[in-house]
């Protein structure tokens, strides 16, 4: 009796705008999840871009994040189940240590979730190399986006309460713009529940790929 060989294990990249329920979702979900904030740059790097008009960092604009790295990680933890990741500390902006996520401990699913506002970016990277099982953006009402940003910012004390509220009335005016732009590149915009089901048929092997865009 022959035996058929296991799937590959592949990511399902979760997006959205800042406050959109990503966490929740993916804590909802089950699977093993990759934090992306993890990769963000430390806040000294003289690369990282501001605000226009302002001295603020600009923590939503790719260049705040270390793709490279972040891809590195989704394919190791997919070629074998475990990957060393830095450990972020948002409200001093730096890396406070490394530490080790290992999906092969984890109830066996082909799939783990690697989320994050920058996931979008690196979903084209992660379908060229043959590991991507879905792109998903969660969307929702701006000023319902705003408060539950604005309450977890606060409740974590990520930074001053000014930078929130500027941060915050900013990505409020442009969440429908920040969703087009994860859907141009390549994620699927829906609600909680539709993420959901994707979710499950990607953990019963039915992969799609992201959205093609011309």
């Amino acid at each position: 009796m022959s035996s058929s060989s296991p799937s590959p294990t592949r990511v399902v990249l979760l997006t959205g705008p800042s406050g959109s329920g990503k966490s929740s979702l993916a804590a909802r979900s089950g699977l093993p999840v990759l934090r992306l904030d993890d990769f963000y740059k430390e806040g000294d790097d003289p690369t990282l871009p501001l605000v226009a008009g302002s001295s603020d960092i600009d923590w939503d604009a790719p260049g705040s994040w270390d793709a490279a790295a972040a891809v590195a990680a989704i394919a190791e933890l997919c070629a074998t189940g475990r990957t060393e990741i830095p450990v972020y500390d948002i409200a001093t902006s730096s890396r406070t240590g490394t530490g080790t996520l290992d999906i092969a401990r984890s109830p066996r699913t082909p799939l783990f979730i690697a989320e994050g506002i920058f996931a979008a970016d690196i979903a084209t990277r992660c379908q060229e190399l043959g590991l991507l099982a879905d792109a998903l953006c969660l969307r929702g009402r701006p000023s319902t986006t705003f408060r539950r940003r604005l309450a977890r910012d606060l409740r974590e004390g990520r930074k001053s309460v000014p930078f929130l509220l500027r941060r915050g009335w900013r990505l409020m005016r442009a969440e429908r713009g920040i969703v087009a732009r994860h859907t141009a590149l390549g994620a699927h915009a829906c609600a909680r529940d539709e993420a959901l089901g994707r979710l499950a048929a990607a953990a019963a092997g039915r992969h799609r790929t992201a959205a093609t865009t011309v």
